[in-house]
């Protein structure tokens, strides 16, 4: 939270700065609100766009009110976890005054290097930020400081395994194993990513094909993907369809309510999550597939598989094909033998 905020009694307040209750209502402490969005509201309202951002903290605060909530709402969450520390660290450091070696001696002291790597990558967003609104000329830091990055994931689902995961008996006739081999099947056939499947309506369902518009660019590009139809995706959707364990509903993929699986207000799909243990669980102990595998392996499949890089770039609609090759093209190279 920004300085001088506090909770209690069930609300957010703050605590007024001496000489500035006059703004204030003449109060020492000022009750924002019960809830985290409405107290940033009406703090913003208060003290009005920060003009003078020369600090850190200042900075971070306006990235709080201005940047975060326009993102989804598991990355809003993450963001907040992350200014925290960063807050701690570097609220009273003046703009100016940041350098590469105060990044680096940041990821050095942290005890969870992967979870300052992320905090840095929220700073680098916010200075980036920063300069937009002119208060710098130049990011104090990007391109200049280089970590030794994550070793990317290698596992690819073979073709067996997934026909051993088809092969799997539903013990019902409608949900579950049914739900999530078709599942299966409609992901590696598109490439889509867990919540645009999971918020699959059938009036996204169209004569040219599925209509998609990626929720996770939706506030950012906006771009309209169409995914043409084959006979495989229209089978695959057909068994989605029948699969559901209830037989009106506008999703695609429904729980038994016949809403959709995944929450837009928490950010998560708890229902279809441990529907996919249990799948996960029953595979590993009733088939010959012996590792586990996650559902952003099914998309590294389906772009590994993809008859080029442009073509496993477009179906996973990254607009960086470089991405698409370094996390996503995990197939082997076969090498013919020298004879």
């Amino acid at each position: 939270m920004p300085a001088r905020w506090r909770f209690t009694h069930g609300a957010y307040y703050y605590q007024i700065p001496p000489g500035q209750e006059p703004a204030w209502d003449g109060k020492r402490t000022f009750r924002l609100g019960s809830k985290l969005p409405e107290a940033y509201k009406v703090w913003a309202e208060r003290i009005g766009v920060i003009e003078n951002a020369s600090t850190i903290g200042a900075l971070l605060d306006r990235y709080m009110l201005e940047v975060v909530p326009r993102k989804g709402v598991t990355t809003q969450a993450h963001n907040k976890v992350a200014i925290r520390p960063l807050r701690a660290v570097f609220a009273d450091t003046a703009l100016l005054d940041l350098k590469p070696r105060h990044v680096y001696q940041y990821i050095e002291k942290r005890a969870a290097k992967i979870s300052a790597r992320r905090e840095i990558e929220v700073l680098s967003h916010a200075f980036t930020k920063v300069v937009e609104w002119g208060y710098i000329d130049r990011h104090p830091f990007k391109g200049e400081v280089r970590f030794e990055g994550e070793k990317a994931r290698t596992r690819y689902v073979e073709d067996w395994e997934v026909i051993e995961c088809l092969a799997l008996t539903s013990k019902r006739k409608t949900g579950s194993v049914l739900a999530v081999q078709a599942y299966i099947r409609l992901k590696l056939l598109t490439g889509m990513r867990r919540g645009d499947l999971l918020r699959l309506t059938q009036p996204d369902l169209k004569e040219d094909g599925i209509h998609v518009t990626p929720h996770k660019t939706l506030n950012s590009t906006g771009k309209r993907l169409i995914i043409g139809w084959s006979e495989e995706v229209r089978e695959a959707v057909e068994m989605a369809i029948a699969a559901r364990p209830v037989k009106i509903s506008p999703y695609v993929f429904c729980n038994r309510s016949g809403k959709c699986y995944f929450n837009e207000e928490t950010g998560r799909a708890g229902g279809w999550d441990s529907m996919w243990s249990g799948f996960s669980t029953r595979v590993l102990e009733e088939t010959k597939v012996q590792q586990k595998f996650t559902e952003h392996d099914l998309r590294a499949k389906c772009a590994s598989d993809a008859s080029s890089l442009e073509h496993a770039r477009a179906l996973l609609a990254h607009a960086d094909s470089r991405l698409t090759d370094r996390v996503y093209r995990r197939k082997p190279e076969f090498v013919a033998p020298l004879r």
